[in-house]
């Protein structure tokens, strides 16, 4: 694609805005569309591994971030009926060195908020609030989009579209006709704390797991708060994106956790609960030559592999790249799609292995114990060279 193109993105959150980022750095001019009328703090916690921070770097992110992140020194596994520690994932120094890039636990506010500061400085990307993508045509060569405003509706003409526009894509729907997401039958409850005690120190990351659930816990916010998000099997959220509910309904579904786990959500009145829906990694990620989807949009994933964030930021700069090599936007959306969706492929995979495992009961949970067990924490990290050690330049 010529430099100095035009390029809508639809979405300004995690996706969109590494997108425009990632576009300007390729020298394309972009405007991200956003429906929300201000873009506010949303979410709770997430993982960004060392594929993602390198991006981040790369685009001039990272040192924004650093301040309010944590650099956990491991990942602990442990069972959460009797809190025995099954095995630990060394961090810290060692993922620096290792995979050439930090792993970061942030708050998602803070990482929205330093994309979109480093959006806002950029003169080649402009951020309008308050419109929504409602119609995309591509019959006369470009993109011509119908945009609904607050009051009124307008017109805008681009070069390509990009669909970041999450799980429940507008985007999508336009052109992938009967592509939509799926309730995985799962529910993420997610909350902040402002101390885990000693069950859950503030410079690692804790997963716990049960036949009935697993809890993850890390910090966020300089290590000022602890992230917990367990996810569990559910049927009544299924049908809206998040409803508020109490530790109450969530010990009920933690039965069997070791007591002091159950202390740990008790800390917390407020839980959110989210139903995990799927798209499907196999469904068509480009429409008519000037139309993608990145992300959610394109592929949102069950939550086990902690790589929903990290996905969406190599598809960002994926995208930019191919865009840059190839002439034609066509040509470049077909070579995108070939590039990501064996990546996408494979992490599904992984997040589906992680939920048998995590989940597992009687001799097939004995057995994962054993394995972890016997694995040194530099062992368990050669697992995930192919997932922390990617580059795709």
């Amino acid at each position: 694609m010529p430099e100095a193109g035009q390029i809508a993105i639809a979405g300004a959150g995690i996706a969109g805005l590494t997108c425009a980022l990632a576009m300007a750095r390729a020298g394309y001019k972009v405007t991200i569309y956003e429906r929300a009328p201000q873009l506010q703090e949303v979410g709770a916690g997430l993982q960004l591994s060392p594929n993602a921070t390198r991006i981040l770097r790369e685009l001039g992110v990272l040192d924004r971030l650093l301040p309010h992140a944590v650099r956990p020194s491991e990942i602990a596994i442990r069972r959460a009926d009797s809190l025995r520690l099954l095995s630990s994932v060394e961090l810290g120094q060692f993922a620096l060195d290792r995979w050439g890039a930090p792993y970061l636990t942030i708050h998602r506010a803070d990482l929205q908020k330093a994309l979109l500061a480093a959006a806002l400085e950029n003169p080649s990307i402009t951020v309008v609030t308050g419109a929504r993508v409602e119609r995309v045509s591509t019959a006369k060569g470009n993109c011509s989009l119908t945009i609904a405003g607050a009051d009124h509706h307008f017109e805008a003409t681009s070069d390509l579209v990009v669909g970041a526009d999450g799980v429940w894509s507008t985007v999508r729907g336009l052109f992938g006709k009967g592509i939509g997401s799926f309730y995985t039958g799962y529910i993420a409850w997610r909350t902040t704390v402002g101390d885990g005690g000693k069950l859950v120190p503030i410079d690692r990351v804790t997963t716990f797991l049960h036949r009935n659930f697993h809890l993850v816990a890390y910090p966020i916010r300089a290590g000022k708060e602890i992230n917990l998000v367990a996810v569990t099997p559910g049927l009544a959220e299924a049908m809206s994106w998040s409803n508020d509910s109490t530790s109450a309904r969530l010990e009920v579904a933690m039965a069997g956790a070791d007591p002091a786990l159950l202390v740990l959500v008790r800390q917390a009145q407020r839980w959110t609960t989210w139903p995990i829906h799927e798209v499907p990694p196999a469904t068509p990620w480009t429409f008519a030559g000037k139309v993608a989807l990145i992300g959610d949009a394109a592929h949102a994933v069950s939550p086990y592999a902690a790589q929903g964030a990290a996905m969406a930021i190599e598809d960002a700069q994926a995208l930019a790249d191919q865009l840059k090599a190839h002439p034609d936007i066509a040509a470049a959306l077909t070579a995108y799609e070939a590039q990501r969706k064996p990546r996408l492929r494979r992490v599904a995979s992984r997040g589906r292995f992680n939920r048998f495992a995590w989940h597992a009961s009687g001799p097939i949970a004995l057995g994962r114990d054993i394995v972890l067990s016997r694995r040194t924490p530099q062992q368990l990290a050669t697992g995930f060279d192919w997932l922390y050690g990617y580059t795709q330049h």
